[in-house]
């Protein structure tokens, strides 16, 4: 799955950036307050994608 699609996902559910890292950004739900890393490669395995939403929903 592409980040761009990944972010748009989870942007569509409520949840915010908390901030940019060298690596990560970490984006947090403010509904649940759970935070989950976003890594910042162009492409991000699929399984990786499914628990990121998982966790943040």
């Amino acid at each position: 799955m592409k980040r761009k699609e990944l972010i748009k996902r989870i942007t569509s559910t409520g949840c915010v950036l908390v901030r940019h890292g060298t690596r990560h950004d970490l984006y947090r739900n403010p509904k649940t307050g759970k935070k989950q890393a976003i890594p910042r490669h162009n492409e991000i395995d699929e399984n990786l994608a499914r628990h990121i939403q998982k966790e943040l929903a």
